[in-house]
């Protein structure tokens, strides 16, 4: 799932092609992937793109007067074309989800991989008033230490829970928190209000550098590399059996749902692996 340095890196990448140019068409492959009907999508063809931006997990394109927002769910992301397609957008299996054509013939398509499809796009002309993002937190690489430490105390919830939590705070995923937690030395699952005041400043500090450091290095990069950047970037996400960046001892995996998580035994849990009810089965 797209996280706040590559969608800071795309809104990036669309502002130096994109700002200043006006939308020639939209065209949607799946009418699904529509979640608002006022004001209709064509309504934004005209509109010159006055910038772009995100907030959490959601891109901003902003239209003059309106605003393109998208959430590209676990497996959506960006395809930029200097010249549009001749072929027309038709709905079905391809990945396609909605494209945006420019005045200068360029576009820009919204695709997603894969059968579960969660993409959404929302045409408005205020982006807080919409509910999915009214209720985000405020953006985690922007809390004080002291507000962190607030949040912290006020949840018994596991710090993967807090850190991927859209609404306690925004922008960070399963990927990042991972490492996030990594460069803590924290344990995924130590309950939030129960960090000591030294634990929650290591946490604080690994947020910033975590993805700052990240986002440093997906800045610049076109849009079909930064998720390569970011995958090539990660300290232990999606590394189970590699030897630990820190210490080299072998990083271990937590599956649940249809999702993972990864750490280090020995930087984070004190040499303890923790129970991975999908492997306990296997061995049984």
């Amino acid at each position: 799932m797209p996280e706040m340095p590559e969608l800071d890196a795309a809104a990036h990448f669309l502002r130096e092609r994109a700002q200043g140019h006006a939308v020639a068409r939209v065209d949607l492959a799946s009418f699904s992937v529509l979640k608002t009907a006022d004001p209709p999508y064509t309504d934004l063809v005209g509109k010159e793109i006055t910038g772009v931006g995100r907030r959490g997990k959601f891109l901003l394109v902003h239209c003059q007067d309106l605003v393109l927002a998208v959430h590209l769910a676990r497996a959506g992301w960006l395809r930029w074309h200097a010249t549009a397609p001749k072929s027309a957008v038709r709905p079905g299996r391809s990945p396609l989800a909605l494209r945006v054509v420019l005045d200068t013939g360029a576009a820009v398509d919204v695709t997603e991989q894969g059968t579960k499809k969660g993409v959404a796009a929302y045409v408005t002309t205020d982006p807080d008033s919409l509910p999915e993002i009214a209720t985000l937190g405020p953006e985690a690489a922007e809390l004080s230490l002291e507000e962190l430490a607030e949040i912290l105390a006020g949840t018994g919830s596991r710090l993967k829970t807090v850190l991927t939590d859209q609404s306690v705070m925004a922008g960070i995923g399963n990927g990042f928190s991972d490492d996030i937690l990594h460069a803590a030395r924290l344990s995924p699952y130590a309950t939030a209000k129960g960090l000591e005041a030294d634990e929650t400043a290591r946490l604080h500090v690994a947020i910033s550098e975590v993805l700052g450091q990240a986002a440093e290095a997906m800045s610049g990069q076109s849009l079909d590399r930064i998720k390569e950047v970011k995958h090539a970037g990660y300290r232990v996400h999606a590394r189970t059996g590699l030897p630990c960046p820190v210490c080299g001892s072998d990083i271990a995996e937590v599956s649940f749902a249809e999702k993972s998580l990864q750490y280090c035994p020995t930087c984070q849990t004190g040499g303890r692996r923790l129970s991975d009810r999908r492997m306990d089965r296997l061995l049984k």
